[in-house]
């Protein structure tokens, strides 16, 4: 019988993640797959800040849910839950689309109402054609004044 060569020996398989820590993880995935459905969801300018709100939130709440099961599952020694790692990628996405596009809400309000009741009146495409070039302008109005304010 030849030696057992220890460098080409299999190290022992972890054990299967906890069904707790596995459902945890799935809970994860689905929570950061509706923050995403949340960002997506715009349409209304109006309802925008509301819907960013909520996937920002369900980002978080995503993102702690993964950290946790994984965590859960490093302090047990068993293997990392299933769908965990994707939860965590797919809910820093939401979060940061979320804080870039509150940030703009916060900084375009102004712009993003007269938008939102431009539309609400036009009622040919033509009109919401000019309302979206009156967004336009005045987004990038707004963007030379930061932009300026910044400079000098």
């Amino acid at each position: 019988m030849p030696p057992l060569d220890q460098s080409r020996a299999k190290p022992p398989a972890a054990m299967p993640a906890e069904p707790a820590a596995q459902r945890r993880a799935v809970a994860a995935l689905l929570v950061a797959l509706l923050s995403l459905t949340g960002i997506l969801a715009l349409g209304d300018p109006r309802r925008g800040i509301y819907l960013v709100g909520y996937a920002l939130l369900a980002g978080v709440v995503a993102m702690w849910l993964a950290v946790t099961a994984l965590a859960r599952a490093r302090r047990c020694r068993t293997a990392r839950p299933h769908g965990s790692a994707a939860a965590t990628a797919i809910a820093a996405v939401g979060i940061l689309v979320s804080v870039v596009l509150l940030v703009a809400f916060i900084v375009l309000g102004p712009q993003m109402s007269a938008y939102g009741q431009c539309l609400s009146t036009a009622g040919t495409t033509t009109a919401q054609q000019a309302c979206q070039v009156q967004f336009t302008r005045a987004v990038n109005r707004e963007i030379s004044t930061l932009h300026t304010a910044e400079g000098g």
